[in-house]
């Protein structure tokens, strides 16, 4: 702090003379911007010039299009930021104190640009002042220094904050501006961050064996923490692009908020200890304060996962073989059967009755149609040619519809029902919820306040008694036994499927999203100097395919159903429902209509008794 001081007061010394700068140096400033092709707002910070110099640099940058002021305006939009250009001299006396600010504001970093203007009377130890300033690879400063025969322009960065500045030309001007730069993007000029060590927080939950393997790359117990795995591969091939050392710490926690502090890799990135993090979802806003996300390296999903119920379950699979129109056509045909059986057994009473013949009355008709209609037998019968044909078409007929209608059910037996497809529908099914006990499962369900989110948040960890958490394998055995959905990132989940599952048992498998957010992007520590560095080179590695075939390595996706293989399935008593029912209510007809004819049995005797005392009387 002394030596730092003794330097602001040295150039204080030095700088008590100043000279008005001449029409070289603004039209030197004008073609620097014009070069730049980007737009440009020209902040004159504290410029020591005469009013005439300022006026007449003022009047050219507006003639080509760009903005100037004084001073930068407190409430600029983020967005704008990157438009704005300090111009500074090192010869005005107040130039320590703008270095001074500019590191205080964080100014030298992304996206500021400066154009810090030197003369030939600067001392060596004034110019210590900028070259002790903290111009990380995302900082973007040219020191123009005036000698004989022009400008000499010079980028001035560390690749660190421990490595000494680097001077790297840029270009001259001497009437005529020379860009020198081999590329304009400032990535390829400082992708080469000279060995400095870059740290990666890894999150591990599924077993300790992962910090054991995740360096070592040996793809060994891949059902373990397989995010993390192949986000360190992604992250590592990023970092020897970069040139930089990698490192590495673990943690058990993604991260959250909680009393104030943040825990798990959020709080490794938010204290300095990593510089970037395995990839997670954004469901969290709190957390841009802290970090900055940049591109998906190791794509998951975090889905309730569940077997569709059977068909039974949800719907009356007893009434689904046939439509609207074949219940209609079947019931006119019952009806038409009737009217003529009954027009053909009054013919036959008529010429003579037996034991066993229908005895002309439509209840005996209605009898024998609904033998047919149930494939039952009937002791009563037509006995001349004409009813026994309309008796032999009708039972044909019903018998290959029977047939029809059997085989459907047992294939409406075995199928699913496709019923749940959102969340809505998830919450008010019958299917017990549960979630992967797992760090992030204990938060996300909290997070979301409207009613259907609340309702699974209740059924999976209720106030009282226990919460359904269990692990995958646990989670995954349930699934395969029906009506239980487990909330998992899916990819752990679909590997176990796949080492347990019946080919029968993958084919009625769905998702539900209960997070509905974006896809997980690696965190970067907040206002990190190497964000632009690493986002660019996670972006050529994904590009070159990198990225997706170390997914299609290490990631397992959703079975997939080729075909249904006929398999044997048990019927049990909710998929009876209908017919017990049926039999119930038909029971109880049949009890109420005992009780009706008892009844109307003691009220006759009752009436023939009043009339026989009548009649004696």
């Amino acid at each position: 702090m002394m030596k730092y001081l003794e330097l602001v007061v040295f150039a204080l010394f030095i700088n008590n003379g100043v000279t008005a700068r001449d029409s070289f140096t603004t039209n030197f400033i004008k073609h620097y911007i014009l070069n730049e092709e980007t737009p440009t707002q020209t902040i004159f910070w504290d410029l020591c010039w005469d009013t005439s110099t300022v006026v007449k640099l003022v009047n050219e940058l507006s003639k080509a299009g760009f903005r100037s002021s004084t001073l930068m305006g407190n409430n600029a939009p983020d967005y704008l930021l990157h438009n704005v250009l300090f111009l500074v001299d090192y010869n005005c006396p107040n130039i320590a104190d703008i270095i001074f600010t500019g590191t205080r504001k964080k100014l030298f970093s992304s996206p500021f640009r400066w154009l810090v203007l030197s003369g030939t009377n600067i001392n060596q130890t004034s110019l210590d002042l900028l070259m002790d300033c903290p111009l990380l690879p995302n900082s973007d400063v040219v020191l123009a220094e005036r000698d004989d025969h022009g400008y000499k322009m010079s980028e001035l960065h560390r690749s660190s904050s421990s490595q000494p500045m680097i001077k790297t030309p840029r270009g001259y001007f001497n009437g005529t501006f020379i860009d020198t730069r081999p590329h304009r993007e400032l990535f390829r000029r400082r992708r080469d961050v000279m060995g400095h060590p870059l740290t990666m927080a890894n999150v591990i939950q599924d077993s300790n064996t992962t910090q054991y393997h995740l360096p070592r790359e040996n793809r060994l117990e891949l059902q373990f923490d397989s995010i993390a795995k192949i986000c360190w591969m992604d992250v590592k091939l990023a970092f020897q692009m970069l040139n930089a050392t990698p490192r590495y710490i673990f943690s058990h926690r993604w991260g959250y908020k909680q009393n104030g502090q943040w825990s798990g890799m959020i709080n490794d990135l938010h204290t300095g200890k990593a510089d970037l993090g395995t990839n997670c979802m954004i469901n969290d806003k709190e957390r841009l304060d802290v970090v900055t996300y940049t591109d998906m390296m190791a794509p998951f999903r975090v889905r309730f996962i569940f077997r569709q119920p059977p068909l039974s379950y949800v719907s009356n699979i007893f009434s689904l073989p046939f439509s609207t129109s074949v219940w209609v056509a079947i019931i006119v045909c019952a009806v038409v059967s009737t009217v003529t059986l009954y027009l053909a057994s009054k013919w036959e009473a008529n010429l003579g009755a037996g034991p066993s013949q229908l005895d002309g009355s439509i209840g005996d008709a209605l009898l024998l149609t609904m033998s047919a209609v149930s494939q039952q037998g009937c002791f009563l019968e037509p006995r001349r040619i004409s009813g026994r044909v309309t008796a032999w078409v009708f039972f044909a007929a019903l018998m290959a519809l029977y047939a029809a209608y059997s085989a459907n059910i047992v294939v409406l037996l075995q199928a699913p029902s496709n019923s749940i497809k959102t969340l809505s529908q998830l919450a008010a099914s019958k299917v017990t919820l549960a979630a992967n006990d797992v760090d992030y499962n204990h938060f996300v369900f909290s997070l979301y306040k409207d009613p259907v989110h609340v309702t699974i948040y209740k059924k999976v960890d209720p106030e009282k008694g226990k919460g359904q958490f269990y692990d995958i394998n646990e989670g995954v055995e349930r699934i395969r036994q029906g009506l239980f959905a487990f909330h998992s990132i899916v990819e752990p989940v679909y590997r176990r499927i796949e080492d347990t599952f019946l080919e029968t048992e993958k084919c009625d498998l769905a998702e539900v999203d209960f997070m509905n957010g974006f896809d997980p992007f690696v965190p970067v520590r907040k206002d990190s100097p190497y964000l632009e560095l690493l986002r660019v080179a996670f972006k050529q590695i994904r590009e070159a395919g990198l990225q997706s075939a170390l997914v299609r390595r290490m990631q397992v996706p959703k079975p997939r159903c080729a075909h249904k293989v006929s398999a044997f399935s048990s019927v049990g008593i909710l998929d009876l429902k209908p017919v017990l029912l049926f039999m119930l209510y038909g029971t109880a007809a049949s009890v109420a209509i005992l009780v009706l004819e008892i009844l109307t049995f003691k009220l006759s005797i009752r009436n023939a008794g009043s009339i026989s005392r009548k009649t004696h009387k």
